[in-house]
């Protein structure tokens, strides 16, 4: 059982709550959060007692974690079970839960739009149903539009990015938006 200081067990409840606000399971973030704190790989054994958590569901959470690509098994000489750490830069590992929500929430919702949008233009519909294609039809656009935008910024070395988001208030007096 590893102790955690104050500090650490206030950042693991509270990274818990929000990963239940992500709609993250909390025990998933919890572990996640002891991961990313820790100075060395745990094995599943640590987690789940310095946790106070089910061996089973820390199996399970950190299957979770490594299909997300922010944790990752690694070995420790003499020890046979299986270590894990957390991802420790930040930025990537935002990319990876970026590209990882992408993948499961955005991309199907843009091929059901499609798939909407192409059998409502073939129904031979009244005005009421121009209204629900306009709807989809705009809903579609923002979904492309906020696709490409990611995927021009995906391949922006994690540099540049830093340097633009640091820009804040640069950026937006170059581009003559005032704040409000």
């Amino acid at each position: 059982m590893i102790d955690l200081s104050p500090v650490k067990q206030k950042f693991i409840l509270h990274w818990g709550e929000m990963g239940t606000r992500w709609g993250i399971n909390r025990t998933v973030a919890q572990i996640h959060a002891l991961l990313y704190l820790s100075r060395k790989p745990l094995h599943a054994e640590e987690i789940a007692r310095t946790l106070s958590v089910a061996r089973s569901n820390v199996s399970t959470s950190l299957r979770e974690l490594q299909n997300w690509g922010i944790v990752k098994v690694v070995h420790v000489l003499g020890d046979r079970r299986d270590h894990f750490e957390s991802m420790k830069d930040v930025w990537e590992m935002f990319r990876k839960v970026l590209a990882e929500r992408k993948k499961r929430e955005i991309d199907p919702t843009l091929s059901l739009l499609r798939e909407c949008l192409s059998e409502a233009q073939k129904e031979k519909s009244a005005d009421a149903d121009k209204d629900t294609q306009e709807r989809l039809r705009e809903l579609l656009g923002f979904f492309e539009a906020m696709t490409t935008c990611y995927e021009q910024v995906r391949h922006v070395p994690t540099g540049n990015v830093v340097k633009f988001v640091k820009l804040g208030d640069e950026v937006t007096r170059m581009l003559g938006i005032t704040p409000r």
